[in-house]
């Protein structure tokens, strides 16, 4: 089974996930409407079952929630890929919102990187501050061990840049975890 079930309790937040890749119900609460809404469509997208669980900070701002949201999301990924054999690894997407573009590439490839190139032409998106999806990415793409890319071309709404941000996130990782043979893709032999 490739799944992973985890909870992280600090002073700013108290998260618990489960995970599976393979599918399974999807109920994400963050206190956050919008990151809501961006969490269930990438899991949707990734077709992988996600049940998120988040108190956190908002009386702050929703940056400690984002955040570690994107830190325990990365771990369970991890956890669920296990030794990653037979994963495909690699995956991209586009995904056109309306008037923007947006681009996914990534590798699961155990050297976490972020290349983030999407300028937020709104600051707000209702509740949510749009500088923290590049946060999110970057959690992310640490704590799962990715090495991933993210790029808007042209867009003029930050809604639907972040929008289709997180969808091309699920359409790649779809991808990326898709079982494809029973070794470890890499010359090195080792992930």
């Amino acid at each position: 089974m490739r799944t992973a079930e985890l909870t992280r309790t600090t002073k700013e937040t108290d998260i618990s996930l489960k995970l599976s890749l393979d599918g399974g119900p999807v109920a994400v609460s963050t206190g956050i409407g919008f990151f809501d809404h961006m969490l269930t469509a990438f899991a949707f997208y990734a077709r992988f079952g996600l049940e998120l669980k988040v108190t956190g900070d908002l009386y702050v701002d929703g940056h400690h929630t984002v955040e570690d949201t994107g830190i325990v999301l990365g771990q369970a990924v991890r956890e669920a890929l296990g030794d990653k054999k037979g994963i495909r690894r690699f995956g991209s997407a586009y995904v056109p919102m309306d008037e923007a573009l947006c681009f996914t590439a990534l590798d699961c490839s155990n050297r976490p990187f972020l290349v983030f190139d999407a300028p937020m032409p709104q600051p707000m998106i209702g509740d949510y501050d749009a500088c923290l999806t590049v946060e999110f990415m970057r959690a992310l793409a640490v704590n799962a061990g990715l090495t991933l890319h993210q790029k808007c071309p042209y867009g003029d709404n930050a809604h639907h840049i972040t929008e289709g941000l997180f969808k091309s996130l699920g359409l790649a990782l779809k991808d990326a975890v898709k079982i494809e043979g029973g070794g470890v893709v890499s010359t090195k032999g080792v992930l």
